[in-house]
């Protein structure tokens, strides 16, 4: 059975990126997939924070097309700055209430004009068809670390759908809506309220852990660890090792029997 492995947040990180997974044995010196029929999901937040986000992207979407031709296979979950970056491109200026505009709340939150003058018709497409959540055996994936999906469906395959049908929305509400619950985080770390929460989400789409990003994981603990945060009981594992903020890059293998 092939092995999965899950990398969280690059925010632009490519150098870290093509280190952790070269590293990982997942790509070779030249930075083409090496990786066999290895399964290698991404949980989103390719943009925005550090210098290299379009070719952050751009090295996704090709490894996407080496693995495949190998018998292996490249996934992506949406993280909130996807939909942030094209909220910012399709909507611009245009004021969100209180003075600000998509554009300024994606400068705001780490954009790069750079990325955005790159950022091209086939880019915008293979984003808007990335799922916002994904189930691999007993392992929920998820970018957030919240129970916002609950809002958009009861299943996955709703979830997916509403929230792709919002980034082929010209209600500017929606977008900012959607924007909106990506804010929410830390939903699942509270000893009490966190596995209530917890316990929902798996309810609702399965699975027996969750695998997130978001959160980096010294916003959580405080400090800085060389590995991913497993908490909740192993039933929560916070894969953003903070690439974009002199951090980790953390390659998170799953187990098999997951």
């Amino acid at each position: 059975m092939p092995v999965t492995y899950v990398v969280g947040d690059v925010h632009g990180a490519l150098d870290l990126l093509l280190t952790t997974l070269r590293e990982a044995g997942l790509i070779d010196a030249g930075g083409h997939w090496s990786g066999a029929r290895a399964r290698l999901w991404f949980l989103g937040d390719f943009f925005d924070r550090g210098p290299n986000g379009i070719g952050t992207l751009e090295t996704v979407m090709r490894l996407q097309h080496e693995a495949q031709a190998a018998g292996g296979r490249v996934a992506a979950l949406m993280g909130n700055h996807e939909p942030l970056i094209l909220a910012a491109r399709r909507f611009g200026n245009r004021n969100l209430g209180g003075g600000a505009s998509f554009l300024n709340l994606w400068h705001f939150n780490g954009g790069h004009d750079s990325d955005l003058w790159a950022l091209r018709d086939e880019h915008v497409r293979w984003i808007e068809n990335l799922p916002a959540l994904a189930r691999v055996g007993e392992t929920l994936l998820m970018h957030a670390d919240a129970t916002f999906y609950l809002e958009y469906g009861s299943s996955l395959e709703a979830v997916n759908a509403a929230i792709g049908a919002t980034l082929q929305s010209d209600d500017p509400r929606e977008w900012d809506r959607l924007l909106e619950a990506f804010a929410c985080r830390r939903e699942f770390w509270d000893p009490v309220r966190g596995k209530a929460n917890l316990q929902k989400v798996l309810a609702a789409y399965g699975g027996s852990r969750v695998v997130h990003g978001h959160t980096p994981v010294p916003y959580l603990t405080g400090r800085a660890q060389p590995e991913p945060l497993v908490y909740q009981g192993g039933r929560c594992v916070n894969v953003d090792g903070g690439m974009a903020y002199g951090g980790y890059g953390w390659v998170y293998r799953l187990e098999e029997q997951t």
